[in-house]
C-alpha cells in the first residue's frame, strides 16, 4: 500500500503550504487520514488528523494556522498550512489508521521555513 505524499518545499515566515497525500480508495474510505512531521533529532509527532467523519484534531502549536481536509471523491487528504514559522520545518508523513489499527505511512515530504 502506497500514500503518495507532496507539495513540500521551501518557503518563508509567513508563507503558506498545502500538502497533499493521495490514497487507494479502500483505504481512504475506512481510515482516520492524519498527517505527521518530525524535524531532525526530535520525535515524530502528530500535526492533525481527520476522521472519515469530518471531525479534526490538531496538536496545539498549529491550531489557528494548519487546516486538515478530506476530499473523499479524490482519496485524498490535504494540510493547509499558514503563518508557517521556521519551527515548522520538519518531514511531513501521511498517515491512516483503519478502525482494526492498521496503519500506513506515506514517503515524507520535506517543508523549510526560511528566509
Amino acid at each position: 500500500v502506497q500514500l503518495q505524499a507532496s507539495g513540500g518545499g521551501l518557503v518563508q515566515p509567513g508563507g503558506s503550504l498545502r500538502l497533499s497525500c493521495a490514497a487507494p480508495g479502500s483505504i481512504f474510505s475506512r481510515s482516520v487520514m492524519g498527517w505527521f512531521r518530525q524535524a531532525p533529532g526530535k520525535q515524530r509527532e502528530l500535526v492533525a488528523a481527520a476522521s472519515r467523519g469530518g471531525s479534526t484534531n490538531y496538536a496545539d502549536s498549529v491550531k489557528g494556522r494548519f487546516t486538515i481536509s478530506r476530499d473523499n471523491a479524490k482519496n485524498t487528504v490535504y494540510l493547509q498550512m499558514d503563518s508557517l514559522v521556521p519551527e515548522d520545518t520538519a518531514v511531513y508523513y501521511c498517515n491512516s489508521r483503519d478502525s482494526s489499527m492498521t496503519v500506513y505511512w506515506g514517503q515524507g515530504t520535506l517543508v523549510t521555513v526560511s528566509s
